[in-house]
């Protein structure tokens, strides 16, 4: 039977509309801000328009019954026999649950996605974020395995409300015993699968909502970071710091190259950094569950004059939130003194902020304020390397609250990013660095092993050559360390650091064409110059040197247009990976386009 097709006999009358229309205009206008006439149309629609339809004369059903509802009720005694059978909730009931889960999913769940990567206090999170939409998806699943019975109309097979229910299958159907087990294992088996799909779609919309983490994520978290050369250098043994910076209007000198303790497990790892010269260290209390800080505390015992020390507005398992009291931070704060053996930290940070809103939290600062007053936090911070951040650090220098910024800068990052850094000076803000080792992967480096420098090395020395950096922090965690990232203090950028980390860049990026290789040439059937045309493409895109590569390309006999038809025999003879013909045809068309 078709959707509300009466089968009894009809006659026309007259009929409205049903109230569910109006009940969907004024969810519109309060939740999505339609406007207020469209909403009045569809109530005057809804309330007086009248039509003539065909009605049942038996039970005075009207199709479509979802839309339409007769204008006078039959008494039960009139109608024609009805036999309780199953019905379920109509396919929009489900759909509309299955919707509003979804949005809930990317809205609170979205939410309670953006506090955990951010760094949220873990046993405060509001876990009914997750709960919610999920139960309201799970609802939707089981809406279409709910069976009811209800009386059906045996002359037109619908039952009441037919706007909501429908009956399963038909009468025949019903009689003959269509629920057999074959039928029920399917439905579980349909169900399971639903709640399954249901959950990854729920997931998924979460996950949209925080999209800009996913490259952040990518280039922080997930990769397998090379913090120690594996093959260390005679000439490190005992390198010193030799260059000391201003850190904005704190006025305290710092060394260039400083101390991250997020992994640290060996306090003599800091008093040898003492010793070589690094005072600037770098602490929070969720790093390693408060032992970097308890490391730190030992390590500096007899030398706390000679340290800059920064931690965090944190507990043990993640930051302090917004609406935390006063008191409670000042509680956080005073239990990283006793674990530090200090009576008081030069800098505090709000950290890894991705919200305007949290940092210029009001209960942050009143609570800085009263720490400063009693002598235990000198100034205050911002550490964020988050999606917003270029956001965030512009309203931390425009609010003129805060003293420092450590913000995530290395080679190949945030490209527009120098006017922060620059404003940031202008308004005498000190920058700390950080993340600069990240894509630094243990894998790619292999093909660098014969280079004058560590590539962490190359990475400080390019960090370091912005003037507008104040120093940059780096995770010590092992005595060759000490050694190792000193030795970059003080140096100035070089033409093979540059070219380290350009050509790191480019194999990380699949478009490394390795010097004097050649392995691709012979496959080529059109003799083209595959490693010529790539360091063109790579002229125009990396070195941003345009004409140059477009007037070099101009210059070959044949361009790499004739790529689009060939059967490619060239893949797969890169030893290093590289797409040719994608890449070939990528150079053609930015290298032919008009000068």
């Amino acid at each position: 039977m078709n959707y509300g097709q009466c089968e009894g006999p009809r006659s026309t009358q007259l009929v409205r509309f049903r109230a569910w229309p109006m009940g969907i205009a004024l969810f519109a206008l309060f939740a999505n801000g339609v406007r207020l006439s469209y909403v009045l149309v569809l109530a005057v629609v809804a309330a007086f328009v009248r039509l003539r339809r065909p009605v049942c004369d038996a039970c005075e059903a009207v199709s479509p019954a979802g839309l339409f509802r007769s204008l006078t009720k039959a008494r039960t005694e009139e109608r024609t026999s009805q036999a309780k059978r199953p019905v379920q909730l109509r396919v929009w009931v489900g759909i509309l649950l299955f919707a509003s889960g979804i949005r809930l999913s990317y809205w609170l769940g979205g939410s309670l996605l953006h506090d955990l990567v951010e760094g949220g206090q873990r046993s405060l999170l509001p876990l009914w974020k997750a709960w919610v939409p999920f139960s309201v998806v799970l609802l939707a699943v089981g809406v279409g395995l709910l069976r009811l019975r209800r009386p059906v109309c045996d002359a037109c097979n619908l039952a009441e409300p037919a706007w909501l229910v429908r009956p399963v299958g038909n009468r025949s159907a019903t009689v003959a015993g269509s629920g057999t087990t074959r039928r029920v294992v399917l439905r579980g088996l349909g169900a399971a699968g639903a709640v399954g799909a249901s959950a990854v779609a729920g997931l998924a919309a979460a996950v949209f909502r925080n999209r800009g983490w996913v490259p952040v994520a990518n280039d922080f978290f997930f990769t397998n970071v090379e913090k120690t050369a594996p093959n260390p250098r005679p000439e490190w043994n005992g390198a010193r710091i030799k260059s000391y910076r201003r850190l904005g209007r704190t006025n305290a000198l710092v060394s260039d190259i400083s101390l991250g303790s997020g992994q640290i497990n060996d306090a003599e790892v800091a008093r040898r950094a003492l010793e070589r010269g690094v005072t600037y260290f770098d602490t929070a209390p969720d790093y390693s569950d408060t032992r970097s800080e308890r490391v730190l505390g030992e390590a500096m015992k007899g030398h706390r004059d000679k340290i800059f020390l920064a931690t965090k507005f944190c507990v043990a398992d993640g930051h302090l939130p917004d609406d935390t009291p006063v008191p409670r931070i000042i509680e956080a704060v005073e239990s990283s003194l006793k674990r530090l053996q200090t009576d008081y930290v030069d800098l505090i940070h709000i950290h890894s902020c991705d919200r305007v809103e949290r940092l210029l939290a009001p209960n942050m600062h009143e609570a800085f304020d009263r720490l400063k007053e009693q002598g235990k936090a000198r100034f205050l911070g911002v550490s964020t390397h988050t999606p917003n951040l270029e956001q965030v650090a512009n309203a931390a220098i425009d609010c003129g609250r805060f003293d420092v910024m450590m913000l995530a800068y290395h080679f190949g990052m945030w490209p527009s990013f120098g006017h922060i850094l620059e404003k940031a000076k202008a308004h005498d803000v000190g920058v700390v660095a950080m993340k600069t080792l990240k894509g630094a992967k243990h894998t790619n480096l292999a093909a660098f092993r014969d280079e004058a420098s560590a590539y962490s090395q190359a990475a400080f020395r390019w960090v370091l050559s912005n003037p507008n950096v104040s120093c940059l922090v780096i995770s010590f965690s092992q005595l060759q360390h000490v050694d190792e990232y000193p030795y970059a203090s003080g140096g100035a950028l070089t033409h093979p650091d540059m070219a380290l980390l350009r050509r790191y860049d480019e194999l990380t990026a699949g478009d490394y064409c390795q010097p004097h290789c050649g392995a691709c040439l012979a496959s080529c059937a059109y003799d083209l110059p595959v490693n010529d045309v790539l360091r063109y493409r790579m002229y125009f895109k990396d070195y941003r040197w345009e004409k140059e590569g477009m007037r070099l390309y101009a210059k070959l006999s044949r361009g790499a247009a004739v790529c689009a038809g060939c059967a490619a025999p060239c893949a797969r003879t890169c030893p290093l990976g590289v797409p040719i013909q994608e890449k070939m045809l990528d150079a053609h068309g930015v290298l032919s386009l008009p000068a």
